[in-house]
């Protein structure tokens, strides 16, 4: 779990937090793979309802406003 993994771990900067979520894993053997990107993304970028509406967004069950998945569209 990642909170054990973090436990007393002090989150001092992007590279420690990025080992600390590489070096998860699950009982069951999900390991974690993760890395920082220096890509630049453009802030600001505004989706119209209508683009929003088109997205397949499937909510979970457990605190569905932060927990989703989103899939392909049906064609």
């Amino acid at each position: 779990m990642i909170s054990m993994n973090w436990r007393g771990r002090p989150l001092t900067s992007l590279e420690v937090i990025v080992s600390l979520i590489a070096g998860t894993s699950t009982k069951t053997g999900l390991k974690i793979e993760a890395s920082k990107s220096d890509k630049e993304y453009a802030y600001g970028t505004k989706i119209s309802d209508a683009e929003l509406r088109k997205l397949r967004m499937l909510k979970a069950d457990f605190h569905p406003e932060w927990n989703y998945g989103i899939r392909p569209r049906k064609c």
